[in-house]
């Protein structure tokens, strides 16, 4: 009876993990990185020149995690270093710069990118991501909100955190979350835990980025100039069901159901 007691209190085996970093230059990576590790903000830019390394250790519940970090430089001329590094990662940290619309709009190209180094028969179900939103400290210099980025993010299954590397904001937080959805990975054979991004369905989030990039009412419903009063109506009844506030829990769907109705008032006050 001792001895199996005494065995049970032995500490689980520390488990190791690799996590990378990804994202366009001057994101905030690096500084994501040690504002974690290091309890600090370097102001001045450092360009990362191909890859940093770092190892850390953490404690999540009641496991040592050993974390290998490769925190990779979003510079293109340094594609031909980052390359080998994709292979055997359980954790992605994806950062863009909420005041930079083409860091943000580069996410997916970062996506291609893991995906062609991984091969054909590679799948991200195996990899928990962390959607990093860096430089909410930005202010009035942001021009990604938070509904478009977390639905980028949550649409795709990855958690998603506002972040400031400047101030502090969320990097604790992320980064706890992040690791403790690595552990559960891992404890569930190297497939992400279901459960993150299923609140609303990619038809919902299609409409929604539709809608956002949307050039004028007829285009919002997804019509061509001069259709009749019929087809508005037949279109907007199709999207109010799609993304009615009470139905639909996708961030911004309330803003894009806003945008629906008004555009179908617009239209009929101008159709006979």
């Amino acid at each position: 009876m001792e001895a199996t007691a005494a065995k049970r209190k032995e500490p689980r085996k520390a488990l190791r993990v690799k996590v990378i970093s990804m994202g366009n230059a001057e994101v905030g990576k690096s500084c994501i990185i040690k504002r974690y590790c290091e309890k600090r903000f370097v102001p001045k830019y450092l360009a990362t020149i191909g890859i940093d390394y770092g190892v850390t250790k953490v404690q999540i519940r009641d496991r040592e995690i050993k974390v290998n970090i490769f925190d990779m430089a979003g510079h293109p001329f340094f594609y031909e270093v980052r390359n080998e590094f994709y292979k055997d990662t359980q954790g992605v940290l994806l950062v863009y710069d909420v005041g930079s619309k083409e860091s943000f709009e580069a996410l997916d190209s970062w996506l291609a990118e893991m995906r062609r180094e991984l091969g054909p028969h590679a799948s991200l179900d195996s990899v928990v991501f962390a959607v990093c939103a860096n430089k909410v400290d930005a202010g009035k210099l942001r021009v990604v909100d938070e509904s478009e980025g977390r639905l980028w993010a949550e649409s795709r299954g990855f958690l998603y955190w506002e972040t400031s590397a400047q101030s502090g904001e969320g990097i604790q937080e992320m980064f706890q979350n992040f690791y403790s959805a690595i552990v559960e990975l891992c404890e569930n054979g190297g497939k992400r835990p279901p459960g993150v991004g299923l609140s609303f369905t990619r038809e919902q989030a299609d409409a929604i980025r539709r809608i956002r990039g949307s050039k004028d009412s007829w285009d919002m419903l997804g019509l061509k100039p001069g259709a009749s009063r019929e087809e508005v109506t037949r279109a907007y009844r199709r999207l109010a069901v799609l993304l009615h506030p009470d139905k639909c829990l996708a961030p911004g769907s309330e803003d894009a159901f806003k945008a629906v109705v008004n555009a179908r008032t617009a239209l009929l006050k101008n159709i006979k």
